[in-house]
């Protein structure tokens, strides 16, 4: 991870963009892997057969921080890495004690630019609305993307193309 500390952040929610609201259309043989997963592991939670594995492949291959930005905090790295095939990753630690967002900020807004400390990020989350692209834009120094994550289908390829895009990658990469 060392080496990825000079790379922008990509601050990741779970509930929506990894774990659509809506199931995911799956082959049978994939949904009958997962089912073994599931009841090898004993968390039985038919939620988790919503995650697309290859979503971790593809969020590690962008070469950035990733970052935990969801209430799932610390057990997104003990129940979602693995599924996902990802490192521990860094768990953004919600304070208790925030006061309420500007009217129309997502709770999530300003400490995720205060947690960014002025390196550039991109904030995938299905909560993301034009204010807080604006407020981003005039409280931080550096350069941001915020994308939007449709909740009831997750990360899309249409997605993952707007960050490689931004990253100034080509539309080739995987």
């Amino acid at each position: 991870m060392a080496a990825l500390a000079n790379n922008p952040l990509i601050f990741v929610d779970v509930d929506g963009p990894l774990l659509p609201f809506k199931a995911r259309p799956v082959s049978r043989e994939r949904s009958l892997g997962r089912a073994v997963v599931q009841s090898l592991d004993g968390t039985g939670n038919p939620l988790l057969d919503r995650f697309d594995p290859d979503d971790g492949r593809r969020l590690l291959a962008l070469g950035c921080q990733l970052v935990w930005a969801t209430t799932w905090m610390a057990e997104a790295n003990e129940i979602i890495s693995p599924r996902l095939g990802l490192p521990d990753l860094p768990v953004v630690e919600w304070p208790d004690d925030h006061e309420d967002p500007e009217h129309g900020l997502h709770w999530k807004t300003v400490f995720l630019t205060q947690w960014a400390a002025g390196r550039p990020f991109i904030w995938l989350d299905d909560e993301i609305t034009d204010a807080d692209r604006r407020w981003v834009a005039a409280h931080h120094p550096a350069r941001t993307l915020l994308q939007r994550v449709d909740p009831y289908v997750g990360l899309i390829q249409a997605d993952f193309l707007a960050v490689r895009r931004w990253l100034g990658q080509t539309d080739g990469a995987a």
